[in-house]
């Protein structure tokens, strides 16, 4: 079953296309990654499946109907920016939330609690949204955003803000979301969470859709020539054209893009001559070399 579906969706705001025909299709139960680098689109798409704007053209369809109200009581949403009210206590707040969505409040209490308590805030239940920090206000955002039990969830940045531990706590409540049958929609720029997260990615930029499919599939499209290698020392190897047609260096870690007729052993000989290897890798391109290549270009 088709959870959502965009068909030749337009945006513009005066003389910027914000969206520019996009369409895409995302089905029951997948991590669908919406990908883009700043100002691509990705904000004002979300915005619109949630009726905040309204597309200039096109056609927008959640759970096989048209974008309506009703329908929307069935997502959750986490925007990027933060919507709390920053006076109302935390349990009043996830209480607030759910009523918006049709949760009574003696449903929603019991269930908030719950929340709190998987989430280290069960402390903080009484306080004042202000008092909590960065972290813990984007814990009860989510909180507010799942507490519903929503069949699609659009969560915009989630990770902004949380430690290791949390982000893990995060991820973990997101997979149990997906095994139950819950269709998330996951926007971010960290290319490594989406690659492990996401089954299904749509890469826009400039309002447009420059990828879309399985992440599978697409990584096949661009290759197996990679090559990922830990290091120490100097490689000056990777300036040899002959060698390598393009690179992505982090001191001690490399991605690498062997040239054309080269073999991957032809670089570990080089490689050898001049660093120490810790691991050396032959494996699909990254999520990030496949965003950095397709949008560069």
């Amino acid at each position: 079953m088709t959870t959502l579906k965009l068909t030749n969706v337009n945006k513009s705001f005066a003389d910027v296309q914000a969206v520019d025909d996009l369409s895409l299709q995302i089905d029951e139960g997948q991590v669908f990654g919406l990908l883009g680098p700043n100002g691509a689109g990705k904000t004002t798409a979300i915005r619109m499946i949630m009726e905040i704007i309204l597309p200039d053209s096109g056609v927008i369809e959640i759970f096989g109907k048209l974008n309506s109200r009703a329908v929307r009581d069935q997502i959750g949403y986490l925007p990027e920016e933060r919507g709390l009210y920053k006076k109302l206590k935390v349990i009043d707040t996830i209480a607030f939330f759910a009523e918006i969505k049709k949760v009574p409040r003696k449903e929603a209490i019991p269930a908030a609690d719950e929340w709190l308590h998987r989430f280290e805030l069960a402390g903080w239940r009484d306080k004042k949204v202000e008092e909590l920090s960065r972290g813990m206000q984007q814990k009860l955002q989510f909180i507010c955003t799942i507490l519903h039990k929503p069949k699609l969830i659009i969560l915009d940045e989630p990770f902004t803000g949380l430690d290791p531990v949390n982000t893990n706590l995060l991820k973990d409540v997101m997979m149990e979301l997906k095994n139950d049958g819950t269709t998330i929609i996951f926007s971010t720029h960290l290319m490594e969470q989406v690659e492990k997260l996401c089954e299904s990615i749509c890469l826009i930029d400039h309002g447009k859709n420059l990828l879309h499919g399985s992440l599978t599939e697409i990584k096949k499209q661009f290759g197996q020539n990679r090559i990922r290698m830990g290091y120490d020392g100097k490689a000056d190897f990777l300036e040899d054209k002959s060698l390598v047609a393009a690179y992505d260096d982090y001191g001690q870690y490399v991605e690498i893009q062997v040239a054309e007729n080269v073999t991957p052993q032809q670089v570990l000989a080089a490689a050898v001559k001049q660093t120490t290897i810790k691991n050396f890798e032959i494996a699909d391109p990254s999520l990030n070399e496949i965003f950095i290549q397709v949008v560069k270009n």
